[in-house]
């Protein structure tokens, strides 16, 4: 059954279009935050001050998180959610980097991470990975999981209507 405007299919397509929009832009509006919060926040649990160069190293790192994630992100959210390689979050877990070359130049030591950390992500020495959405910012809670129940329903509603479960 082809959706159209009137179908729940279609109705399913549109808010996950709605929902995706609305994570790419939550998500553009926090990195350069995020990673100057990981910066800050990972080196004072080392007990280690930053001085304002690293600071605005750390800032300019962020913005250019923000340039390359951004980009990637709109383009793996303006895909089709069966075409999709990858998660939103897979991509924010994969972007540590920016904030781990700032920390390394300012001689934070790497921390203590248990073994499925280690393999799950061996570049992250310093344990930025998020786990969930609001791990990278709060303001990123509703809109990521929004942005999941609505690829959830749609999923769903894909495969009944052509006749799986």
């Amino acid at each position: 059954m082809e959706a159209n405007e009137s179908t729940p299919l279609a109705a399913a397509e549109q808010m996950f279009v709605q929902y995706s929009a609305q994570l790419a832009e939550a998500v553009d509006a926090v990195l350069v935050d995020w990673v100057c919060n990981c910066v800050k926040n990972r080196a004072a649990s080392a007990g280690l001050s930053l001085d304002q160069a690293q600071l605005e190293r750390a800032a300019q790192a962020g913005e250019q998180c923000r340039s390359d994630i951004s980009a990637k992100m709109r383009a793996l959210l303006q895909t089709d959610l069966d075409a999709q390689q990858g998660s939103p979050l897979s991509l924010l877990r994969s972007s540590t980097g920016y904030a781990t070359e700032v920390l390394q130049s300012a001689g934070v030591p790497e921390v203590q991470r248990d073994e499925f950390e280690q393999r799950a992500f061996p570049e992250d020495i310093y344990g930025l990975a998020p786990a969930s959405f609001s791990d990278v910012d709060e303001r990123l809670r509703d809109p990521g999981l929004e942005w999941g129940a609505a690829k959830a329903h749609l999923h769903l509603l894909r495969r009944r209507e052509a006749g799986q479960r």
